[in-house]
């Protein structure tokens, strides 16, 4: 079972899916990215959020570097919430990310964390179409 130095995320699994595979750039605007949020303890779980945000991400080059931020175009709602996760539950967060920065045949990174619980993040490579 995953640990993390906040106990409170022990047992939470971060899982990321990209669509489409492979990204043809000449046909998709936007990438779909799909945060999947699991517990694999038997005791549920409760985050806290300041805001309406939940989860961030990052379209980063081969480099590291930060090339789209999500949230540069979803300004948050100061409205605080709570999740409460219950045992073997699975919260699914779909959003859509714009691929202007992206070039055709490279390699990228995309990159999906909780702002408010860094540590729960998940990464994944994927490659643009020739």
């Amino acid at each position: 079972m995953p640990r993390y130095k906040d106990v409170k995320l022990d047992g939470l699994i971060l899982d990321l899916q990209i669509r489409p595979q492979p990204v043809k750039l000449s046909e998709v605007r936007l990438l779909e990215v799909k945060a999947v949020l699991s517990i694999l303890s038997n005791k549920p779980t409760t985050l806290d959020f300041p805001n309406d945000q939940r989860i961030e991400i990052y379209l980063r080059n081969s480099a590291e570097a930060i090339l789209t931020k999500w949230s540069d175009n979803h300004a948050p709602k100061e409205t605080p919430g709570t999740l409460v996760i219950n045992p073997m539950e699975t919260i699914e967060y779909k959003e859509m990310i714009a691929t202007r920065e992206l070039a055709p045949n490279k390699v990228y990174i995309a990159e999906v964390f909780f702002p408010k619980y860094p540590e729960l993040h998940a990464r994944q490579k994927f490659m643009t179409a020739p």
